[in-house]
């Protein structure tokens, strides 16, 4: 937590959910598993919610790093609502302390004028529905941390039919889940490695909390789950952790959740560590369909095939994909392989989107 002048006041300080007061005078944060406890005045680790007059608030409310049209696939979801235009933004701040995080700068920034655009929940599903884009995701840095302004942007999409995708390391606690994820449609997780060990050293975090939190998605929501996994080498990247995860994923969560293999790249404070080699994505890969994980992808590198998702029933490519690029369509527009019938897992509405690999800033002044 980050110790600040008790006279201290924030320019946005708007009330925040899931808290308690302490026996010795503290105010804790109940949001996420770290739990921090608060003077007057104090910010928690994540920078944003902090302690005013005796409550928790969230001094970002309202403000973002930016706004921007992607391709779904870029966050990365390839069964939900695929070709089609998201709007992403997110916040600064992060209750993680990655040290291989490749958006620092805006998850690690401890500066608020970094947040230059400002924009009410109105506004933002009024942008998406202007802009053409069938969903708005939460991303960039962790969703969670400003799960008000989250929740209350989900409202403003779902009343104009607009659907909502949370891009979260999933670090979150029992309390709050239930809150944030009834709002989504579509979450991806970052499952970052599957050792406390890994979450202690690196992310100054734990990994049970975020194992709950897939376990609570698939079964206690409606909303469509996908997983990346970023492979770094010498720190996650052993084949026994990688099979012993992808058979956990399909004893816990089921074969149907899709999993993506990711590269690292140096970054942040790994800069000395090489990047993830090819051939070691295109090994989780394997391992993961060995597994039983029907729908396994490669991602951060150029792999068509790695990129491609299969009928799991007679193994012919029903997307095929470059990049962000549909290359490939041969499912229904309920989403059954044109093959054999066999329904493909996801959340498919009509024929794809064409919006492809374009990326298109988006300015609200």
């Amino acid at each position: 937590m980050t110790q600040a002048s008790t006279s201290e006041r924030f320019d946005i300080a708007f009330p925040g959910r899931h808290w308690h007061r302490l026996d010795d005078g503290r105010v804790q944060c109940d949001v996420c598993p770290r739990f921090c406890k608060l003077h007057e005045g104090q910010r928690g680790l994540c920078f944003v919610r902090a302690r005013q007059d005796d409550r928790i608030v969230l001094t970002t409310y309202g403000r973002s790093s930016g706004f921007c049209v992607d391709p779904i696939e870029k966050k990365p979801l390839n069964h939900f609502l695929p070709g089609t235009p998201v709007l992403s933004f997110g916040t600064a701040g992060c209750n993680l302390a990655c040290r291989f995080c490749q958006n620092w700068d805006i998850s690690k920034s401890r500066e608020i004028d970094t947040l230059t655009e400002t924009a009410t929940p109105d506004m933002v599903a009024r942008a998406a529905e202007r802009t053409g884009c069938r969903s708005v995701a939460f991303t960039y840095n962790d969703p969670v941390i400003f799960l008000e302004y989250a929740v209350d942007v989900a409202e403003a999409c779902r009343a104009r039919d607009i659907r909502t995708v949370a891009v979260t390391a999933g670090y979150i606690t029992e309390a709050a889940r239930g809150e944030f994820f009834r709002h989504m449609d579509a979450v991806n997780v970052d499952l970052k490695a599957f050792t406390e060990g890994f979450y202690r050293r690196l992310c100054s975090g734990a990994l049970q909390p975020v194992l709950d939190t897939l376990a609570f998605i698939r079964r206690e929501t409606s909303a469509w789950l996908e997983i990346t996994n970023l492979v770094i080498p010498g720190e996650n990247d052993d084949e026994a952790e990688i099979t012993a995860m992808c058979r956990w994923i399909v004893a816990t969560l089921g074969p149907d959740v899709p999993v993506h293999f990711s590269a690292f790249h140096p970054d942040w404070k790994m800069m000395d560590t090489p990047p993830t080699p090819p051939a070691t994505l295109t090994k989780a890969r394997s391992i993961a369909r060995q597994a039983g994980i029907r729908y396994a992808y490669t991602g951060n590198v150029h792999d068509a095939e790695g990129d491609a998702t299969l009928c799991h029933h007679c193994g012919r490519v029903v997307i095929g994909r470059d990049w962000y690029e549909i290359t490939a369509w041969n499912l229904t527009d309920d989403g059954h392989c044109r093959g054999c019938g066999t329904p493909c897992a996801g959340v498919f509405d009509g024929p794809p989107g064409t919006w492809g690999r374009r990326r298109q800033p988006l300015r609200f002044l």
